[in-house]
């Protein structure tokens, strides 16, 4: 069986678990671990901070193998997690907090990114990371306050 095939295999089984792999994977530069978490689909969608719409499996491992061959792993960590899950589909939006390391030392960049998981034949996977640019200010939450009702 594939190394990928294994992984995919392995995978817990909530979007949650999902979601660990995944940036347990881009921490690690574990290429086939990360492409376990991605549904097997033609429509998949990845978007980095700033960059195009990529389409399908074949051109984000492209993407995500650039990445990696650019920095190897990326420190990262997914913070403020929020949650919309139904029974066949999660929708979690969240910040990531990534180390970048310029030559005056190490920066920290803030993301804000929504992924999409669909519980597949293979159990939760992937199908959209849409990851935007973020500033300092931007990781504050801008909510509105729950109207009463009287």
């Amino acid at each position: 069986m594939p190394k990928a095939r294994q992984q995919a295999a392995s995978l817990g089984g909530t979007p949650d678990d999902i979601e660990a792999a995944f940036y347990e994977a881009l921490q690690t530069a574990d290429l086939d671990k990360l492409m376990a978490c991605w549904a097997d689909e033609d429509d998949i969608v990845c978007i980095h901070p700033g960059g195009p719409r990529i389409v399908g499996a074949g051109a984000i491992r492209a993407a995500f193998d650039a990445l990696f061959a650019h920095g190897g792993a990326i420190q990262i960590r997914p913070e403020a997690i929020r949650r919309v899950d139904s029974l066949a589909s999660a929708v979690h939006t969240l910040q990531e907090r990534v180390e970048v390391l310029t030559d005056e030392g190490p920066v920290h960049a803030h993301v804000l990114v929504t992924n999409v998981y669909h519980k597949t034949p293979q159990g939760w996977r992937m199908v959209v990371h849409h990851a935007s640019p973020g500033t300092q200010g931007e990781v504050q939450e801008i909510e509105q306050p729950p109207k009463v009702l009287h």
